[in-house]
């Protein structure tokens, strides 16, 4: 049960209806606050929608993140996200193995997405050889979209755990198909 209400369309000034395009619990929460909703979502739209990073290794580090956070809400969001933008059953197997040590049959780009996925989520930032290397296959523009993305995601599993949103049924077959761990 989230801290927080829910809220719908009705609840909101019509100005701030907008927020609610996307009817999904986490939006439902932010609109308690409308303008940090709005500034919220938009950075997550630019990650989603505006930037050139390929929207397969932009998903596989937000499905990095969820993996390590254990967040359910973010895992099963992104594992649907996923699949919409590319992302395999191999892909999302390949992530759980490559995270466990074990081998994969991910590409070298994807397991250096992952790598840095893993170094922001738990070490606050990327080591400079990957970095290095990720400049080196992204460019400036990219690297630094997929280091915005990273950092926002840790933000959102944050944000999912502390109001404690709920996964909505239609989600809830992807955490079934791809369990987190315990």
């Amino acid at each position: 049960m989230a801290r927080l209400p829910y809220l719908d369309v009705t609840d909101l000034a019509p100005a701030d209806r907008d927020l609610l395009a996307r009817p999904i619990a986490l939006a439902k929460a932010l609109v308690n606050s409308p303008k940090a909703a709005r500034a919220f979502l938009g950075l997550g739209g630019y990650i989603r929608h505006g930037s050139k990073l390929d929207p397969r290794l932009r998903e596989l580090a937000i499905l990095q993140v969820g993996w390590l956070a254990r967040s359910p809400y973010e895992w099963s969001h992104h594992v649907k996200l996923g699949i919409d933008f590319g992302v395999s059953e191999q892909d999302v197997r390949g992530l759980i193995d490559d995270t466990a040590g074990r081998p994969s049959e991910l590409d070298p780009v994807a397991k250096l997405v992952l790598k840095a996925a893993r170094q922001m989520t738990a070490e606050g930032a990327m080591d400079a050889p990957t970095f290095a290397a990720l400049r080196a296959e992204l460019g400036d523009e990219g690297v630094l979209d997929l280091t915005l993305a990273i950092g926002f995601y840790n933000a959102v599993v944050r944000v999912l755990a502390t109001l404690e949103i709920d996964v909505e049924p239609e989600y809830m077959p992807y955490l079934e198909r791809f369990p987190l761990p315990e």
